[in-house]
Order: structure tokens, then sequence, then C-alpha cells
């Protein structure tokens, strides 16, 4: 029986619905346009977008120049009196608009994000789920969390290619509530259709959105230094973070700097395997390009064979491939862990890193094939890697120190709890971590002393949303916490002299909040 692209799901007939239904936004040659004042238009240089499904040609990135961008942020500053003077029952009333025609065109924008970053359809239907139900809680909530609070002005927003909409749409819609003018940078490796299609339909709503695609290094002066913007929200990498941070650091503006660190599993004195089974299986969604996913295990050396015992058919039960392959005459998406990384650069990257930690002296304990049967015959599968997972990685490896962002493990076997603590903080400072542990006292002690944010015993810790605050501890995170309450504050000015939840140069992280 011959394999065929789910039905409905081709690229051609996806950008056709979306043209049809944000005709201003969408070219009938593919080129995608960028919203800068209040216009779309401004298509600059057209990069071509290749699918990490099975690199195909796409469309075209709308790439624009400094000065183009300059004049996106100054729009954004102007747009913000009038929108500030907006009473907030109409703010939410134009949300929640958006909100609706968010839900109606779910499935589509789902689509799209599996050809755009390579995301299984269930898991991007939930992508698109958590952002329209997590901004419905801002909408019933904002009314109290506003109080008292005036909108801060322009806010730059710059993230990762991985959650378009359940971070990025998701944060401006949340910010606008506050009644604060936005402007968003498309990310540069995915996510462009399905984030042009959801702005499209709040600029529909007269929301005051702008949107810009471009290199973030030619673009920053305008998106990060520009005083037009009084806020900036980025999710990104340690190396641009941090360049960021400095180029903002003597500056009067706001920010949230979301960055990478590794996130540990420990795993001492325990004994529920299956529980822990589930939880390692889970956390392969997406090929663990998360910046909450777990990479490193720390494992007891007494428990090591249990360990592996549980682990490796964890690793075998993977199912990944092609998110839109079904046999002819099939009507259902398959059910995958994970599809392609997102590009064929990153396979190589990783590949790399692999390599040299083998080279230098660690051991593979697991390496998955490539299943034929679940691609097309002769297609493109150069963004797809199996999984992988490495004993003993040495500490002068690339791998030792960093987050992969992808589907290979690190394993790391302790004699001492002291160890343990130590090998979890390996990158100084993390977003999440967890102890796998039957005794309540040893899991407290390993929480007290393990630098991450967030922190789960005998659980998986996740970005959360809704009431649930989110940051991170040393080089992981800079500035203003959010999540909550703590996200309208991170957008909002208080009483003079407020101070801020957060991790800034002056202070650090208060652990009681965590």
């Amino acid at each position: 029986m011959a394999a065929t692209i789910f039905p409905g799901a081709e690229w051609s007939t996806l950008y056709s619905r979306a043209q049809a239904i944000a005709p201003e936004a969408f070219r009938n040659d593919g080129q995608v346009l960028n919203l800068i004042e209040g216009e779309w238009g401004h298509p600059g240089f057209g990069k071509h977008f290749i699918s990490p499904l099975d690199g195909s040609q796409l469309c075209l990135f709308p790439m624009i120049n400094l000065e183009t961008a300059k004049r996106a942020a100054h729009f954004t500053a102007r747009e913000q009196a009038a929108w500030a003077a907006v009473d907030l029952d109409e703010r939410r009333r134009r949300v929640t608009e958006c909100l609706g025609l968010l839900r109606t065109h779910r499935e589509l924008l789902a689509l799209l994000l599996v050809w755009e970053i390579g995301k299984p359809f269930a898991q991007a239907l939930v992508s698109v789920d958590r952002c329209i139900s997590g901004v419905e809680w801002y909408v019933e909530q904002i009314e109290r969390m506003v109080e008292g609070r005036q909108p801060l002005g322009p806010i730059s927003n710059i993230a990762s290619w991985n959650y378009p909409l359940s971070v990025l749409v998701h944060a401006l819609l949340v910010q606008m509530l506050a009644g604060n003018a936005v402007i968003a940078k498309t990310p540069s490796d995915g996510g462009l259709c399905a984030l042009t299609l959801s702005l499209a339909l709040a600029r529909q709503c007269g929301l005051p959105v702008s949107l810009v695609s471009g290199s973030g290094g030619q673009l920053s002066e305008a998106l990060v230094r520009s005083d037009d913007i009084a806020c900036l929200a980025f999710v990104g990498g340690k190396t641009n973070g941090r360049d960021i941070a400095v180029s903002i650091y003597d500056r009067d503006k706001r920010f949230m700097l979301e960055m990478e660190g590794v996130n540990a599993y420990g795993v001492w004195g325990f004994s529920d395997w299956p529980s822990l089974a589930a939880q390692i299986k889970k956390g392969f969604e997406y090929g663990k390009q998360r910046c909450t996913a777990y990479p490193r295990y720390v494992v007891q050396r007494a428990l090591f064979p249990k360990f592996l015992a549980m682990y490796l058919p964890v690793l075998e039960s993977l199912r990944f491939g092609h998110p839109l392959l079904v046999q002819e005459g099939e009507s259902t998406a398959p059910v995958l862990d994970y599809g392609p990384l997102i590009n064929s650069k990153k396979v190589e990257e990783m590949r790399v890193m692999y390599s040299e930690a083998i080279g230098k002296g660690a051991l593979s304990i697991y390496e998955g094939k490539i299943d034929e049967s679940r691609f097309f015959p002769g297609q493109d599968i150069s963004a797809y890697i199996p999984p992988a997972a490495l004993l003993d990685v040495p500490r002068n490896c690339e791998l030792y120190h960093i987050e992969p962002f992808g589907p290979i493990d690190s394993i790391v076997v302790v004699d001492r709890l002291e160890e343990l603590i130590n090998e979890m903080n390996v990158s100084g400072g993390s977003l999440v971590a967890s102890i796998a542990c039957d005794d309540e006292k040893t899991a407290q002690r390993v929480a007290s002393e393990v630098r991450s944010y967030k922190f789960g015993i005998n659980k998986i810790r996740s970005r959360g949303d809704r009431d649930e605050t989110f940051g991170g501890a040393g080089e992981s995170w800079r500035g203003c916490f959010v999540g909550g309450e703590l996200l309208v504050q991170a957008v909002t000015k208080g009483a003079a002299g407020e101070r801020l939840y957060g991790h800034f140069p002056d202070y650090t992280l208060l652990p009681e909040k965590r």
C-alpha cells in the first residue's frame, strides 16, 4: 500500500487556506510579508524557508534591514499612547475575539507548525490549545492583576522557533491585554506562517502588534537597544542572551531573558521504575527540543543496573519519523514521539558533539536506528536523528557542559549524594531539575542544593502557564520572572521604587519563591 501525506495536510493546501484567511499577509508567489506601521508589506530580501520534514521549500522569509526595523519600532511606540488609553474591557474584548479566531483555525495552525518546525500533529495541537487556554486564564484574572498598575510601554519580543504559539503568541496577547503595544521578530529557523497567521488574526481584531523578520544581529539596534522599546522579552541560547544582557545592562529598560541550562534528573534511593519510565518517555516529545527537557541523568551507582533495565526499553520504544506520512486510506496522522530536528545543521552539530564524546572516552549505551518505513522512499531525511545515550561523558567535551537540544542523553554514575548534587549543578544554574527518590528528607536536601528555578520530586517540571511562575537560576535567566501575576507585573508599572521579583545583576533568586 502506497504512503501519502495525511489528507488535507499538503503544504500547498495549507498555504492557500492561510492566504484565504489573511490575504493581506501571504502573497501568491509564496512571499510572506511583515507587519510594519500597521500594514502588511516590506518583503525585503526573500530568504528560502526549507521544511525540516523533507527538505522542501515552503515559502520565503521577508528579511528586512535595520532602517525598516527602526521604523517598525518607532510605530510601535506611537501606537502605545493610543492603546494604553483603551479601557480594560475593550482590550479584553479584542483579545477574546482573537482567541476565538485562533480556536476556529487551531487545526490549520497546528498543521503549519508540523511543516515549519517538525512537531508531530498531536503535539502541535497541544501547543495551539495551550496558547488559547493560557491567555483565556489571563483574560479572566487580568482585572485584579492590573489593579493599581499602568502599562509599561512598547515591548519587543525575540523568541526561539520551537514554541511560536504557546510561548510567543501567548506572551504577546498577555502583554497587549495589560495595555502594551508589541513588536515581535519572526524566529529565523521556523514558525513563520503559523506566527504570521496568528498575528494577522490579532491585527484583524484591532490589536497593536507589529511583526518583522530579519537577522537578529542586524536588527538588534531596533529591537533591543532602541529608546522606542521599554521592555525586551527574549527566549534563546546563552550566547545571544549574554550579548543582549551586556548591551542593555546600563539602559533604563526592563527585560526577561530566558536562556538554556543543563536540566538534570537525579536518581537516588529510588524504587518506582515504571513511573520514572513514563516520565522519561514523555520527555522525548518533540525530540527534546525544549528549554525544559532533561538531557542529563545522574544515577546512584547501586541503582544503575535497575535504571538501565528500565531506561533502555524506553529508548527502544520511541517512535520517530515523518509526522504526516500515512498509508493510503488512513485518515489520522501517525502517533510519534518526535519528527525531525529543526534542520540538518542541528543534526550535524549533535553528531559532532556525540563523536567528540566517544572519541574522548564516553561509552555509548544506546544508538537508535532510522526505520525507513516511517519515511517516503528517497525523501531527504537529513534533519532526522535517532535517540542515543552516552555514559560518563568526559568533562573536556562540549556535551558535558551544554544542553544538546535534541534526543541525546548523558548519564553520570555517582557514589555519594554530594557527587549527585555537584553533577546536577554542572551548568551553574538551570530552569528545571528533578530527583527520583523514595525518601522525602533526602529529596528535600537535594532540592535545596540544586540551582534550578523549578524542582520536581519524583516528577518532571515544565515551563507551565496560567498561575505558575517561571524563571531560572545562574546563567539560565536574567531579569524579571514571569508566569501568572509575575508576568503581568513584568509588563506593567506599580508604585515608585517597586522591586520586581527576578534574577537581576544586583540581586539573585529568592529560593523561597520557587
